[in-house]
């Protein structure tokens, strides 16, 4: 690596004595009696020396000049005789007001150079010029005034101009810059020389660029607005008060005669007027033939010097800092489309690309009514704006908004101290810049308000431009006022969120109904909070999708201009009624999974015995005939079966999380969400993508999710579960073949019931027996499966007595006293034995209460009334009869997620959206709402499994 490796050198680290040569990239030694050049890059003659040949670089040849010729010519090849002395640099000078010469007028070298007096009398009124090589006319200040080229006392001289001392001038300037943000008041080089010339000029003589010239100290001054003081702006608006005489510019009060326009007044209550007064007189459409959504902007371009540069278009980039494609940079004038810009751009790239400011008067261009082009004037919000040395807190109400005209992009002038020459110590650049579009309000043909800027200027004292950077932006949004849709929200929020409050109380009141209890108590209370969570969850759910779909498709689809995208600062709310629908639809699931994983559940075997065997009794020696064994494996495999039913959903969550990141990553349906009039689902890589709205991205997820979902609802309840696969009634009809009936209590004196009593008495049979049985059923030789007869209900919602309850809660009691074996070889007898009897006389209760066996608990089947269905709770309490209520929708799902579809949507819709808002990312969104069905899906059939084992004594080693 050394082999390839060369020291850094720079001109500067080179001595007097050395060049850098370009070659060698390296400093290089100059001849004898050289030094080096002004440029660093080759060799010179030292002074007294002249020039006899230079083929640049070290390939200077120098002699020494006579006694008698000690001077040398200007371009360094003659020596010559100087008769008033020689400069630094070993030429010839001359006092002031005489030029030098050193050739006769056909070039012929003198012997001794001439210092000749320019003549300033009054036929020639001539001195010589910057360089000292020639008579040029003086000033025509010097001679309106003096009537010479001198401007002797009590005449004043200011900035290269002669002005006549009398009463009314402008009053002494102060040439200072006051920096604020850095806490620094500089005295600026460019105001020393220019800011009393340009005001005296401006204000005797009218002066056009010198008026501007002042216009733009005082925008360099953040337009600095005082009462005693008499900076730039002070003595701007001196001469603007004195003027009031000579009128105005195209009728605008605050436009003077021969002055820039810099402000619109100070007046409370102004800025609103001119915001809001008038409308802009033209209309923008999205779509049709009559589109017209570009935003013509122009601008008057102005020097330092007060010079009028150009009228310049804003496309192309001409605000716009940071560096872009062309197709990109015009985007930000696309009517509709929120431009968003931010990039670091080093203090050395500014430095090099801004050396001198350009000041611009903004103006959007319009056809007038007779074809005629018009501009309505741009106001400035500038957000650096001074009073008495100090920032003007330009807050959000607009009517304390100070407006004025003009602003720069970079100043690398003012911040200049001493020289102009050198570089500056501050500058001072325009890090924020926002053009807003505001919509008028009930407009229907897209009109809207003025255009409003706002510049926000950062100072940067220079220390190292290399390393030094700023972060600038560049911003054109649209906006109208929310307050309308606000309140509108606000009033659904409020009544959905009292019908919530009533459907609560209505759910808290069946609660207590089903739970047997009428004393509200602490838990009541609390049982009412869970229950209106969640309807306050589904009220804020309802009223997020609905107003996201209400922007997307409003947004999107119109053709003139009717509403404008919230900002992003005006979506907090939005954002908020989503985070408060997840956190209390996340409560509302949390609490129903805990409702499932306590509910009580035990299968009904109605299977009897079939004959008798012979049984050795254990420790007599003798055996015995007994009661043949009823097998357990029927209630295993029901068990096993209602095991994997407990998180059966009505859709397919994997292919509803896919094809949701189906279509809004590869159709494209992401890209409406943009912050754009377009309705296209592609985007060219070269076209600028608009900033995300929060709204848009929630409505187009929540739209696909809901319609998805509803479309699987679709296909599984007409196609799949009639001609593939129902496991709900599958898992019913295998009750009935398996003649085990499943008795479940999810509250206290409430629960479901599915009758599956063999029709033909027995289940425990051979294949041959078992279609048989089958066979009979299907040709109508048998009796119907219902619990009443001639009836094929098996599905119940039953509302037990007390008294039931109690015997229940008795026999369960010694049931799960153990929870059975932990291993089925070493359990203890006494344990066994005591479980086993345990669950025959819970099966035998159970049994004989459906079949009325016990009088004083007995039941009665009725139908719900429709009031009943429609509310979810019973207006009859069972108090001496229990009420099996006829079921034809398989209400036992309440206690899976099959009956709970709704929930569990809702939830990962929110889940999704959350997860989006905080990354996004609908990727991330998609892989973190699958883990979460995974994690929570896992949970439920852990836990489910669990309390399963634990209510009906089936050991969950045969749960598989």
């Amino acid at each position: 690596a050394r082999a390839f490796s060369v020291p850094l050198q720079r001109p500067a680290d080179c001595g007097a004595d050395h060049y850098f040569d370009s070659s060698r990239l390296a400093c290089a030694p100059c001849g004898a009696h050289q030094r080096q050049s002004a440029g660093g890059s080759s060799c010179e003659c030292e002074p007294g020396y002249r020039t006899v040949s230079s083929n640049g670089g070290f390939s200077v040849t120098c002699e020494k000049c006579p006694e008698n010729m000690s001077g040398v010519t200007q371009d360094g090849w003659n020596c010559i005789t100087c008769p008033k002395g020689l400069t630094s640099r070993g030429n010839c000078k001359c006092p002031n007001n005489e030029i030098l010469v050193e050739r006769s007028v056909d070039g012929v070298l003198l012997d001794e150079a001439l210092c000749i007096h320019c003549n300033g009398s009054e036929q020639s009124f001539s001195a010589s010029d910057a360089s000292g090589s020639r008579c040029v006319r003086c000033e025509k200040t010097f001679i309106q005034v003096s009537k010479s080229c001198d401007c002797n006392s009590p005449n004043i001289l200011t900035g290269g101009l002669c002005f006549l001392a009398r009463e009314g001038l402008p009053p002494k300037g102060v040439a200072a810059v006051r920096f604020a943000q850095l806490g620094i008041t500089l005295a600026s080089a460019w105001f020393l020389k220019n800011l009393q010339s340009s005001a005296f000029a401006c204000w005797l003589y009218s002066n056009l660029t010198a008026c501007q010239a002042l216009g733009n100290m005082c925008v360099m001054n953040m337009n600095s607005l005082s009462s005693s003081s008499t900076d730039a702006c002070g003595l701007f608006q001196y001469i603007f008060v004195s003027t009031a005489r000579v009128g105005v510019i195209h009728s605008i009060p605050y436009w003077r005669h021969n002055l820039p326009w810099l402000y619109y007044g100070d007046q409370p209550g102004l800025a609103s007027q001119v915001l809001e007064k008038n409308h802009f007189p033209t209309t923008f459409t999205f779509k049709g033939t009559d589109k017209d959504v570009k935003l013509k902007f122009i601008a008057a371009s102005f020097d330092a010097a007060g010079n009028f540069l150009k009228w310049q278009s804003l496309e192309g980039g001409l605000l716009q800092l940071c560096p872009d494609t062309q197709t990109k940079l015009n985007a930000a004038y696309v009517f509709g489309t929120t431009y968003q810009q931010n990039c670091k751009i080093s203090v050395s790239k500014i430095l090099l690309d801004f050396a001198n400011p350009v000041f611009y008067d903004l103006f959007l261009e319009y056809n007038g009514g007779n074809g005629q082009q018009h501009l309505w004037a741009v106001p400035v919000l500038n957000l650096n704006l001074q009073y008495n040395e100090k920032l003007v807190n330009q807050g959000s109400n607009m009517n304390n908004w100070l407006l004025t005209r003009r602003f720069f992009l970079v100043d690398a002038l003012s911040g200049k101290e001493n020289d102009l020459g050198k570089p500056p110590r501050v500058i001072r650049i325009a890090s924020k810049i926002t053009i807003s579009i505001r919509l008028v309000s009930h407009t229907q043909r897209g009109t809207i308000y003025p255009p409003l800027i706002t510049v926000a200027y950062t100072d940067v004292l220079i220390q190292n431009p290399e390393t030094q950077s700023v972060m600038v932006s560049f911003a054109v949004s649209y906006e109208m006022n929310q307050r309308e849709a606000q309140i509108q929200t606000d009033i659904a929020l409020g009544v959905l969120g009292g019908l919530a409050v009533l459907w609560s109380l209505l759910k808290t009141a069946g609660w207590k109904r089903r739970t047997g209890s009428s004393i509200i108590d602490l838990q009541t209370v609390f049982k009412f909070l869970l229950f209106y969570a969640g309807d306050l969850a589904n009220v804020f759910f309802i009223i997020t999708v609905g107003t996201g779909i209400y922007w997307l498709v409003f947004f999107k689809a119109q053709r003139f201009v009717s509403v404008l995208l919230p900002l992003p600062s005006q979506e907090e709310d939005f954002v908020t009624y989503i985070a408060c629908a997840f956190s209390l639809k996340a409560l509302q699931f949390l609490h129903l999974l805990v409702s499932q994983l306590a509910i009580d559940i035990f299968f009904i075997d109605w299977e009897r015995p079939k004959g008798k065997v012979l049984k050795a009794v254990e420790g007599e020696g003798v055996t015995k005939s007994a009661a043949a064994p009823v097998s357990i494996w029927r209630t295993y495999f029901i068990a096993n079966e209602w095991n994997e039913i407990q998180t059966v959903r009505k859709i397919n969550p994997l292919f509803q999380v896919l094809a949701v990141l189906f279509f809004l990553e590869v159709v494209g349906f992401s890209n409406l969400a943009l912050m754009d009039a377009s309705s296209s689902l592609t985007r060219s890589s070269e076209s600028y993508v608009a900033p995300w709205s929060r709204i848009l991205r929630f409505g187009v997820s929540a739209a696909l999710w809901v319609a998805i979902a509803i479309l699987q609802v679709i296909f599984f309840a007409v196609i799949y579960e009639r001609f593939v696969e129902d496991k709900i009634s599958q898992f019913v009809d295998l009750c009935c073949v398996s003649n085990i009936s499943v008795f479940l209590l999810s509250h206290n004196c409430f629960g479901h019931y599915i009758h599956g009593r063999s029709v033909h008495g027995h289940a425990d049979t051979n294949m041959e027996e078992m279609n048989m049985n089958l066979k009979r059923e299907a040709e109508n030789l048998c009796s119907q499966r219902g619990l009443l007869p001639n009836t094929d209900g098996q599905t119940f919602q039953i509302s037990i007595s007390r008294k039931m309850r109690l015997n229940y809660d008795w026999i369960h009691e010694t049931l799960t006293r153990k929870r059975g074996p932990a291993r089925l070889l070493d359990s203890s007898a006494n344990t066994f034995e005591q479980s086993t009897r345990a669950y025959n006389a819970m099966n035998k209760f159970l049994s004989s209460f459906i079949d009325h066996v016990h009088k004083e608990m007995d039941y009665i089947v009725k139908d719900k009334l429709l009031l009943e269905r429609i509310l979810g709770m019973e207006f009859m309490e069972p108090i001496e009869k229990s009420i099996f209520y006829n079921d034809e929708g398989h209400s036992f799902t309440d206690v899976l997620y099959y009956g709970n579809e709704t929930t569990l949507l809702i939830f990962d819709i929110l889940f999704f959206s959350v997860v989006d808002l905080a990354s996004q990312s609908f990727v991330l969104a998609a892989i973190l709402t699958y883990l979460q069905q995974e994690i929570f899906r896992f949970i439920r059939n852990t836990l489910g499994q669990k309390n399963l084992a634990s209510k009906t004594l089936v050991d969950q080693r045969f749960l598989i």
